[in-house]
């Protein structure tokens, strides 16, 4: 039977079985985010610097980020059913204006989810006015930041900064969680070391085979028999040449032909496995390998754009629910909550192109969804006089009603129409 030893902040390190029993370790309240055992025996470990210098996870990881950075964060209040832009509220300028001092709203978030992908967490630091409301969010590096369950159920952050641990209360935390327990989400690169392990080995090789490394790149054929002299000679000669940083013309003598060696099976499978390697990185970070420009996939037209909406829908959206989640749990105060929603406009990744944007308004003005000035106002445009109300089409009506609406009696007609 598995006993617990209890967690304070003067003893953190108390364990027992948790969550996910034995496959990942936990201490109380606390996943840890390494995976217990290596899939693969003897693989050297890369950490956020190795991995960024890997094309394929710097390309995912900053698709992700400046995807969900780019949609602006609104603030509203809500009343009598009514949603309206709190424009002066501290809420509104925290999301949508200036989150702190320092950064601006695309370049915070864009830092939190580099976080979350790298290492399945991303903690920014709360600072509250005197009535509580949140007026700065400051991120934190979270290979600094460790959490834990206390004996009461309350949550604890240790904030490692220089030779100072600063202990932080949950309500002074946002912290967006990765794939895990609900606690602490598990680090994606700890578990795909396999994958990253490999595709650096293939760049590495790649690199050695396309540097040279030794191997010769054609061969000089004669049928003369040629002294060991004439040998070395002729190969330092020609070598030379084959160095030369201006364009030469080579001049070969006694019959010699040159033949330029193909590549390879070997190198052949080794430009496979890297393709494969960006395949498998995109799998990790669930983006399509067309968005990170991956040439071996020759998708276009219609089909991009199914793409693009599925990686908007299917990895994007979740994320952004995550995001709005823990903001309206952590960030906003109960008496926020009560009268006021934090959301992210995901209608900025469905707007489309001028052409597909022109038809939706059409037909949402002309079907009274929506009026003229709230499309204006989704294309950056100013108001204008007369566009504040619903309009509909009048061209549908019962046939024997034809004449009146031709002899411009149409509204009426319509009417007649509603009423019966």
């Amino acid at each position: 039977m598995a006993t617990s030893t209890a967690i304070t902040l003067l003893s953190p390190l108390g364990w027992l079985r948790g969550f996910f029993g034995n496959s990942i370790f936990d201490r109380v309240g606390k996943q840890l985010p390494l995976p217990a055992s290596q899939l693969v025996a003897n693989q050297a470990y890369l950490g956020p610097d190795a991995a960024l210098q890997i094309s394929t996870v710097w390309s995912c990881i900053e698709r992700r980020a400046n995807t969900i950075a780019s949609l602006p964060f609104f603030a509203y209040e809500q009343s009598n059913g009514q949603k309206t832009l709190a424009r002066m509220s501290r809420l509104y300028s925290l999301l949508h204006e200036s989150p702190n001092a320092r950064m601006t709203p695309f370049e915070f978030w864009r830092c939190m989810i580099m976080n979350h992908d790298l290492r399945g967490n991303a903690y920014a630091r709360i600072e509250r006015a005197a009535n509580g409301e949140a007026i700065s969010l400051w991120p934190m590096a979270a290979d600094q930041v460790e959490n834990y369950v206390l004996p009461d159920g309350s949550l604890v952050y240790l904030y490692r900064i220089n030779n100072d641990v600063i202990a932080l209360a949950e309500e002074n935390v946002l912290h967006l969680r990765g794939l895990g327990n609900g606690t602490t989400g598990l680090q994606k690169l700890e578990f795909m070391q396999a994958t990253v392990n490999e595709s650096a080995a293939a760049q590495n090789s790649a690199s050695k085979i396309f540097g040279n490394s030794g191997k010769p790149t054609g061969v000089l054929m004669t049928d003369n028999v040629l002294s060991q002299d004439q040998r070395l000679a002729l190969q330092s000669r020609f070598a030379e040449m084959q160095s030369g940083s201006d364009s030469r013309l080579y001049v070969l003598e006694a019959a010699m032909k040159y033949q330029q060696l193909s590549i390879s099976p070997e190198d052949q499978q080794l430009l496979e496995t890297r393709r494969f390697s960006v395949e498998e990185i995109c799998r990790w970070f669930d983006v399509p390998p067309i968005l990170v420009h991956h040439a071996n996939v020759t998708t276009w037209g219609t089909g991009i754009e199914q793409i693009v909406d599925g990686f908007h829908k299917l990895t994007i959206r979740p994320m952004l629910v995550s995001i709005e989640q823990s903001v309206r749990k952590r960030v906003m105060t109960s008496k926020q909550r009560a009268t006021m929603s934090a959301e992210i406009s995901f209608d900025a990744l469905l707007r489309g192109n001028a052409k597909d944007r022109a038809e939706l308004y059409s037909k949402n003005v002309q079907n009274g969804i929506m009026t003229r000035n709230e499309c204006r106002q989704l294309e950056n445009l100013p108001p204008m006089d007369g566009a504040d109300q619903l309009t509909a089409q009048t061209n549908l009506a019962p046939l024997d009603m034809l004449g009146q609406i031709t002899n411009g009696g149409g509204n009426a007609a319509t009417q007649n129409t509603i009423a019966n």
